[in-house]
C-alpha cells in the first residue's frame, strides 16, 4: 500500500541483508523487546558509520542494552516523537501529524555531538514545532505521567460503567477524554510494565489528588474543589496551542 500510493519509494516485509547494508540512518518502529531481539540477531548487517534511532515508548529500558550490543562503528541515539493517534498501521498515516507537535531526543554519555545534533534536525525536518533533549531515566519520568498514566486513567474510565446506551448520552467531554481508550493492548501493556516503578508512583500521585477531590465532595468543602479547578485551570492554559 505504501508503494502504491507513493508513500516509500521501496518496502519489504522481510528483511532485506543489502537494503540494511546500504542504508545510512535506520528509523526503527519496533515494540521494545522485539527491537532488542532485531539488534541481537541483525546489528552484525550495519555498515560502518551507520546511525540508527527510534520512536520507542521507552527508554531507560533498552536504551542502554541496546548500545551495548552494537558494534563499535554504530551509534544509536534514541528518540520519541510525541504524536500519535488511536488507530495503527500505513493506511491511518498523515503528513501532519508532526505538526505543533514534541519531538524528544534521548541521548546517553556514549552518545557523539554529530548523532545528536543530526537527531535533532530529523525532528526540526519532519515538522516537529518543539525539539528537546532528555536524559532516558528524565523521559521515561515525565512519559509515565503525561502518556501512560493518561491512557491508564482512559482505560480505567472506559472500564468502570458498562452501560451500552451511553454513547447516546455523551458529550464532546468524555469523548474527548476517553479518545486514548482505543488502545493497542499488545504495545501499551509492555510499556507499561517496562516503566512499571514510574507509572506506579504516578498512579499514586493521582489517586492522592483524586482523593482529595474525593474528601472535599464527601466533606461539601466547596473552597477545596474551586482551589483544586483554579489550579487546574492555571496549568492547562500552558498547553493551549498558540
Amino acid at each position: 500500500y505504501a508503494k502504491e500510493v507513493g508513500i516509500i519509494n521501496y518496502g519489504t516485509t522481510e528483511v532485506d541483508e543489502s537494503l540494511i547494508k546500504s542504508a545510512d540512518i535506520v528509523i526503527f518502529g519496533l515494540y521494545p523487546s522485539a527491537l532488542i531481539s532485531w539488534i541481537e540477531e541483525y546489528s552484525h548487517l550495519f555498515k560502518s558509520g551507520t546511525i540508527i534511532t527510534d520512536v520507542t515508548g521507552v527508554k531507560s529500558s533498552i536504551v542502554y542494552k541496546i548500545q551495548s550490543l552494537l558494534p563499535s562503528t554504530v551509534e544509536y541515539i534514541s528518540a520519541h516523537p510525541m504524536a500519535g493517534k488511536e488507530v495503527s498501521g500505513v493506511k491511518n498515516s498523515s503528513d501532519s501529524i508532526f505538526n505543533d507537535a514534541n519531538y524528544i531526543v534521548v541521548p546517553t554519555e556514549k552518545n557523539s555531538n554529530d548523532a545528536i545534533e543530526l537527531c535533532k534536525n530529523l525532528g526540526e525536518v519532519l515538522g516537529f514545532k518543539n525539539v528537546t533533549v532528555l536524559s532516558p531515566e528524565k523521559h521515561d519520568k515525565m512519559i509515565g505521567f503525561l502518556s501512560q498514566l493518561t491512557h491508564c486513567i482512559a482505560v480505567s474510565l472506559m472500564c468502570a460503567n458498562g452501560d451500552e446506551n451511553l454513547v447516546k448520552y455523551t458529550g464532546d467531554s468524555f469523548r474527548d477524554l476517553t479518545r486514548i481508550a482505543t488502545i493497542n493492548e499488545e504495545m501499551w501493556s509492555e510499556l507499561f510494565l517496562l516503566n512499571r516503578d514510574v507509572l506506579l508512583g504516578e498512579m499514586e500521585s493521582f489517586k492522592a489528588e483524586f482523593d482529595k477531590m474525593y474528601q472535599a465532595l464527601q466533606k461539601g468543602d466547596r473552597e477545596e474543589i474551586k482551589g483544586m479547578m483554579r489550579l487546574s485551570t492555571k496549568r492547562r492554559k500552558l498547553f493551549n496551542k498558540k
